[in-house]
């Protein structure tokens, strides 16, 4: 089954150009991760065969310095080590299986360098929501110096969006490219008051809300500014049903296929 993907038309929040980025409906978050183990190769593939057109994936560093694509502090959770990332170098990382706790056919799954997934992205014609992981005790510094570059080099941008809960992060990477080539979203959990303010002080081109924190005044607060307004982490498409009305631009979800036939027509 392939998922309802049709672009959204955006209009400028300000008069800083940005990329010319038409964003679908439903984002596969970390991959396909209901249906293949998080932030892989495998998850990407998977979201690729079953229609999607945008995926959302997680960075951070290795201790050497590496770019991987992972969520979590530690591998505890989606391998089979136990280590802290800031204590694995690369050949250590490549050692674990980051699939079988998945599922058998995984097996022998290994963490994805962040150039082997922008290599793999991009063959595939995706676009990516790329964000920013700064654990504690990590440079949001470092993490931007390695992974913004290495994203900019590899896909256009009009296919990639660079996010984070980190302003520091976010701040560096205005830093290294200007707005035009550099779609930044701002990663809130619930929309704060002065949401507006930092997101001009980025040249930010989107907003990303925890849907289950989000009401209907700061969502339309956040599209009558002109931000493209994605939500994370939904997938129980009845329940977030009502939120479409609130201007919702994209739908960050586990499970896309979820939403076949609840989503409305765009406006």
């Amino acid at each position: 089954m392939n998922y309802p993907t049709t672009p959204h038309p955006l209009m400028p929040h300000s008069a800083t150009s940005h990329p010319a980025i038409s964003l679908p409906r439903l984002i596969a978050h970390r991959g396909l991760s209901a249906r293949a183990p998080e932030n892989t190769l495998s998850a990407v593939r998977a979201a690729h065969r079953a229609g999607c057109t945008w995926v959302e994936l997680d960075v951070q560093l290795l201790g050497d310095g590496t770019p991987v694509v992972w969520h979590d502090a530690t591998v505890k959770r989606c391998s089979d080590g136990r280590a802290r990332l800031a204590d694995l170098d690369l050949p250590r990382a490549r050692r674990l299986d980051v699939g079988g706790w998945f599922g058998d056919e995984f097996r022998g799954e290994r963490m994805a360098t962040l150039s082997e997934m922008l290599a793999l992205v991009d063959a595939l014609g995706l676009g990516l929501n790329l964000e920013l992981k700064v654990n504690r005790g990590r440079s949001a510094a470092a993490l931007v110096e390695e992974a913004v570059p290495a994203a900019l080099d590899v896909l256009p941008p009009e296919r990639l969006i660079v996010s984070s809960f980190s302003g520091e992060a976010l701040a560096c990477a205005r830093d290294l490219a200007p707005a035009a080539r550099l779609a930044l979203g701002v990663l809130f959990e619930g929309i704060p008051d002065d949401w507006r303010q930092r997101c001009e002080a980025l040249d930010a081109f989107s907003v990303h809300a925890d849907w289950t924190r989000l009401s209907g005044r700061g969502a339309r607060a956040v599209r009558e500014a002109g931000y493209p307004l994605l939500c994370y982490t939904a997938n129980d498409p009845a329940a977030f049903a009502h939120q479409w009305a609130w201007g919702v631009t994209s739908v960050i979800s586990d499970d896309p296929a979820r939403f076949a036939g609840h989503l409305p027509d765009r406006e």
